[in-house]
């Protein structure tokens, strides 16, 4: 039985989650998800636990389990001035960290220096931090995809995979690779990507069908209605199946301007769902978008949640993510 045929809907049918990651990374950001959280304008969510208002968002989640509030897996920690780093203390976490201590600001430098022991401790100790901060997360994904051996071909995933085994959580991966608007798959991506969807078969970990995204980075001179226009095409081009749009959203404040060179876009991806255009175009598409999965998580079969894949939205530059 297919995914979409296990939620309850025909193989011609597409559903939509849509993720509102780096929940808890500041202020500004946990606002915005709260917001669209409560209006039903995204999905789910998952939260950075290395982050300054990581408690904020999971003191949030624990007191409205109503929501899928996940955990966003992190190793990087990308801007110049806003720096994070492990939530192990007790033991090293040498190889995971610049020479000030916190995480590196590229998957490069994870794949080449951090050792998987150092790796699956510091990412179970995130769930572990989670759960004792009250949450009950729904599910797993990866900040900046750095588990999934982007820049080098070297992944984590078996730690991953025996995390979420552990914790019966859905991962966020595609199935199935996917360039949006009909591109041809290389075929070294698409041999990769039925490699990581065999592990994460052979772990029992639910995964879902393909995952979309636009360019993380602001097109130069891109106005809000010529994204909203590149939304609308996205969504017209989805396939039958469950399917995963990433966004960040936030509030824009003096806040998240001085951490951010991308604000702009991330106050543009905090109002696109919200947007009516594009409700309606869910609607004339006969899009479902959903919130939870009835083959998700053993531990909590009331509420599951799922939720896709940051690194592995495939596009003409072949797997890259900023």
């Amino acid at each position: 039985m297919s995914l979409v045929e296990a939620l309850g809907y025909s193989m011609e049918d597409r559903l939509l989650i849509v993720n509102a990651d780096d929940f808890g990374m500041c202020r500004s950001a946990n606002e915005g998800i709260r917001q669209l959280l409560e209006e039903g304008a995204v999905s789910s969510s998952t939260l950075m636990m290395p982050c300054a208002w990581a408690k904020d968002a999971a003191k949030w989640s624990a007191a409205h389990p109503e929501y899928d509030v996940g955990v966003h897996l992190t190793l990087t920690s990308e801007w110049d001035t806003y720096k994070w780093g492990p939530v192990t203390r007790e033991e090293s976490t040498a190889t995971l960290v610049t020479n000030e201590g916190y995480f590196p600001e590229d998957v490069l430098t994870v794949e080449l220096q951090a050792e998987d022991e150092q790796v699956e401790r510091e990412l179970k100790n995130q769930v572990k931090l989670a759960i004792a901060m009250g949450m009950d997360p729904t599910h797993l994904d990866s900040h900046m995809g750095s588990v999934y051996g982007l820049a080098t071909g070297r992944h984590f995933l078996n730690v991953v995979f025996d995390i979420c085994a552990e914790y019966g959580l859905p991962f966020r991966m595609p199935r199935q690779p996917r360039i949006p608007f009909g591109e041809d798959i290389p075929e070294e991506v698409a041999k990769r990507t039925a490699e990581l969807a065999a592990l994460a078969d052979a772990r029992g970990v639910v995964i879902l069908d393909y995952l979309l995204g636009l360019p993380f980075s602001t097109v130069p001179k891109e106005s809000y209605e010529e994204f909203r226009g590149h939304m609308a095409d996205l969504l017209r081009s989805m396939r039958p199946g469950v399917s995963e749009i990433i966004i960040h959203p936030s509030r824009v404040t003096d806040e998240l301007t001085a951490i951010h060179s991308e604000y702009e876009r991330r106050g543009m991806e905090w109002q696109i769902f919200r947007d009516p255009f594009i409700q309606n175009v869910l609607k004339e598409e006969g899009i479902h978008m959903i919130v939870g999965w009835i083959c998700g998580r053993s531990s909590a079969p009331d509420r599951r949640g799922f939720t896709g894949m940051e690194g592995l939205v495939v596009s003409s530059s072949l797997l890259e993510r900023k």
